[in-house]
């Protein structure tokens, strides 16, 4: 029988690039989180899906602003992506410089690409909720990604 362990290692193998999925609170304060399981999901209507483990602090958040950003970081914005992957960090956003696009979810400024959403549907998954999200803007420029395989952190080499 295979336990979560053992799955976690075998989908360790699978390299992903690293994203800092970004909403605000009731008060406008900004959350926010380390997330690796994000992909394009559909063109017709423009879809992305992020999962969000329910135990997380920011999952609240974006359950009850119904927005979100997906801000794919640059390969050279690891210690950002441990900052936001790290649990009781009381503020996750000091010293980020980030904006607001159309929903107000919190763009930030070292991203290597950014999508603004709104929640299209929210999917009970296990111990997580796949946020599906409606794009209503985007944008990237020119970088390398941060990568993630194994439990560690990599570059991308042209």
């Amino acid at each position: 029988m295979l336990d979560s362990s053992e799955f976690r290692r075998v989908m360790g193998h699978f390299a992903t690039g690293v994203t800092v999925v970004t909403s605000r609170r009731a008060d406008g304060q900004p959350c926010g989180l380390t997330v690796n399981a994000f992909c394009s999901l559909s063109l017709d209507p423009l879809l992305v899906s992020v999962a969000v483990e329910r135990a997380a602090e920011s999952h609240g958040c974006i359950e009850a602003a119904g927005v979100f950003a997906v801000n794919v970081l640059p390969e050279e914005c690891e210690a950002l992506s441990r900052r936001f992957s790290s649990w009781g960090v009381q503020d996750k956003f000091r010293g980020v410089a980030f904006h607001a696009e159309l929903t107000g979810a919190p763009v930030l400024a070292d991203a290597l690409a950014w999508l603004d959403c709104r929640v299209w549907q929210a999917v009970p998954a296990g111990d997580h909720t796949l946020f599906l999200g409606e794009v209503l803007a985007a944008d990237a420029s020119g970088g390398a990604p941060l990568l993630y395989y194994r439990g560690g952190y990599g570059r991308f080499a042209l």
